[in-house]
């Protein structure tokens, strides 16, 4: 690991500013639109509007870069990324933060594909999964960061919002002044969503559902807490736990997922989530057992989506891991837009408590259809588990699913 730390520190240091800005942003975004006295609708809309441009970002970065090259993609959307963090105090509307979030989304789709060539770029086949591990603590580290910082601040005013401009600008200076040369991008060749079905139904529906849990947790969860009357501290610090719960589960779930059917702890996991959250939903809690609450909820999606990665790679070929991982990142996506857009009507018509009804309600579709898929398949043989954030990009992805020797058909 501190071999890793030794060539790679520029970018991991980027990458912890970049998720530090871009979770300021996230979070602030939900209480300054209450404070405007948006409607919930509105906010849902803000919210689903990133991970739509993120989708197309995930489309479009490989032709930039295979284009004009890494750095000049990566400047151009870290140039842009800045000026739009600028602007959202300056024009107060709910329709222009919209077309706003699709750039950030966008442009931050972009940055993460070019951060991880570079990253696979200086790590050796030895070293790969140490880097990746190490891009994803700073990833879930940078956004348990940005979560204290927005609790330090005035939401009503300007320095939240120029604070997570300046760190993204100041993210680029390790990354671009490091001594590595530029990669060279090989893009995937994607497999048909037919063949994908047909390979892991319950990694393609998981994937779904999925991208609809963590978008609407994490895009309403600072609506949800304005709504319920929170104090900004307390918000973050409910933010901040989603994230600190998926760090802590994300190793102990991957140890258990490697010596059992992978299928029946996704089952399991989603079955325990989906009585967590209606406990949520349904029972007044104290915040203190709301934080409680936060730690299981990003306990349960962080390794979830590790976990059907992890299960569409134990039926797959070293040579077919590329092309799916882009097909899965899709799928998540997809899913990703609508999560904001359906938790936030599911807000306005039964209140506060739809926030939890709806994740409730997508983890109980997935251990459904994973009780479902246990009586129609034997287990496949496992092929290794690792930790994954729902804001990796496909390369991300593609390198862990890749980067297992011992898998075989299942």
């Amino acid at each position: 690991m501190l071999k890793v730390l030794a060539h790679s520190w520029p970018l991991l240091l980027g990458v912890m500013l970049l998720m530090v800005g871009n979770g300021v942003q996230g979070t602030l975004l939900g209480v300054r639109g209450a404070m405007e006295e948006f409607t919930t609708f509105q906010l849902s809309v803000v919210m689903s509007s990133y991970f739509a441009g993120f989708l197309f970002g995930s489309r479009m970065a490989p032709s930039m870069i295979r284009r004009v090259g890494h750095v000049r993609v990566f400047s151009a959307l870290g140039s842009l990324i800045s000026a739009v963090l600028i602007l959202y105090p300056l024009w107060l509307d709910w329709q222009a933060w919209s077309v706003m979030r699709v750039i950030i989304g966008f442009s931050f789709s972009g940055i993460y594909v070019t951060a991880e060539s570079w990253l696979n770029n200086t790590a050796t086949n030895e070293t790969r999964g140490q880097a990746l591990s190490a891009y994803m603590i700073v990833q879930m580290l940078g956004i348990i960061a940005s979560q204290g910082l927005l609790a330090l601040g005035d939401p009503s005013g300007f320095g939240l919002f120029i604070i997570p401009s300046v760190l993204v600008s100041l993210a680029f200076m390790p990354i671009l002044l490091a001594d590595t040369p530029a990669p060279t991008f090989d893009d995937a060749r994607r497999m048909p969503f037919a063949k994908l079905w047909t390979t892991s139904p319950l990694g393609c529906v998981g994937m779904l559902l999925t991208g609809g849990i963590f978008a609407g947790m994490f895009g309403m969860a600072s609506v949800w807490g304005a709504m319920s009357g929170l104090t900004l501290k307390e918000i973050a610090a409910f933010g901040a736990s989603l994230y600190i719960g998926g760090l802590a589960l994300q190793y102990p779930v991957g140890w258990v997922s490697d010596r059992m059917d992978r299928r029946k702890l996704i089952m399991v996991l989603s079955f325990f989530a989906t009585g967590v959250m209606a406990v949520a939903a349904f029972v007044p809690l104290p915040f203190t057992l709301i934080l409680v609450v936060a730690l299981l909820l990003g306990g349960m999606i962080n390794p979830l989506y590790s976990l059907l990665i992890a299960l569409t790679n134990d039926h797959l070929s070293k040579e077919e891991m590329p092309g799916a991982s882009s097909g899965l990142i899709f799928l998540n996506g997809f899913g990703a837009i609508f999560g904001p857009l359906a938790s936030g009507w599911l807000m306005g018509v039964v209140g506060r408590g739809g926030y939890f009804l709806f994740l409730g309600g997508l983890f109980l579709a997935l251990g459904v259809y994973a009780a479902w898929r246990v009586s129609r398949r034997a287990s496949p043989h496992n092929s290794g588990f690792m930790g994954l954030s729902p804001n990796a990009s496909s390369l991300a992805v593609g390198t862990v699913m890749e980067k297992d020797p011992r898998r075989s058909r299942g």
